[in-house]
């Protein structure tokens, strides 16, 4: 299937590794201009590189922090100034500590709703001008599954993941005249390194092994396995097309059948 993206042009942020350079590459498959984020200078410009290298569409990148919002400004703008355009936005970053409430303090709390919830407000801010104008817009923000069905040991992400779901959905209501379409992907269980920081926490607050944690929770899941990050990435560059100009005010979870009920 064609996306009919070729050409245009896509800010991924946190996106030097794992889902979010899954993501960048599922774009640079279909053709689309990159504007790639994140805080390590040395990955990031080896991950621009090798899209380049891979797919052939043309790569700007830039080390930030995608929580202080001067930076934000001044990498979207050069995005412009650079592409002539910018079409889409996935907002990402990487996920809070893994900590029961007890065990979270107020400065937890601050910076994780930095991390998760100002970046994507952030991103938002500095897309839409260009967006509006063009009257064609995707932003994508990528959360967790604790936004539908909260884990225990992550209540930081449980709280924050659903704040960042309640701004898309109202962003897709007040923005859906100027087609700019606003979606939440909620990922499950997939192999990336942020998943093996989360395992290594709870294995060592539960002193059993990591392979234990893992096999509790690939029990739970009714395709038996961990995901994959261009299974994602798949599902993210969709919501990007053409394709899907009739989604908006989504949160989609992709999860191999772990969350409960109906949503």
């Amino acid at each position: 299937m064609d996306l009919g993206i070729r050409e245009r042009v896509a800010v991924v942020a946190a996106s030097s590794r794992g889902l979010g350079r899954a993501v960048a590459e599922a774009l640079a498959a279909e053709g689309v201009r990159l504007a790639l984020c994140a805080r390590q200078a040395d990955t990031l410009a080896q991950t621009a590189q090798s899209i380049r290298d891979r797919f052939g569409v043309e790569v700007l990148h830039q080390a930030l922090d995608v929580t202080d919002p001067a930076a934000v400004k001044n990498f979207v703008a050069a995005t412009f100034d650079h592409f002539g355009r910018v079409d889409m936005g996935v907002a990402n970053a990487g996920g809070p500590p893994s900590k029961p409430f007890s065990g979270t303090t107020t400065e937890d709390w601050r910076s994780a709703f930095d991390l998760n919830f100002m970046s994507t407000l952030y991103l938002v801010r500095e897309l839409l001008p260009y967006m509006q104008r063009q009257k064609w817009g995707r932003v994508v923000a990528i959360t967790s599954l604790t936004a539908k069905q909260p884990t225990d040991g992550l209540i930081l992400s449980n709280a924050i993941r659903a704040a960042v779901s309640g701004l898309m959905k109202s962003l897709a209501n007040e923005y859906g005249r100027d087609n700019i379409l606003f979606n939440c992907v909620c990922p499950g269980y997939t192999a990336t390194d942020r998943l093996n920081q989360v395992v290594a926490a709870q294995a060592a607050a539960q002193g059993v092994g990591a392979d234990d944690i893992v096999s509790r929770w690939t029990a739970h899941i009714p395709l038996g396995r961990l995901g994959r990050p261009d299974e994602f990435a798949g599902l993210v560059a969709f919501l990007c097309s053409e394709r899907a100009g009739y989604i908006t005010g989504t949160s989609t979870a992709i999860d191999g059948g772990l969350i409960k009920g109906i949503y």
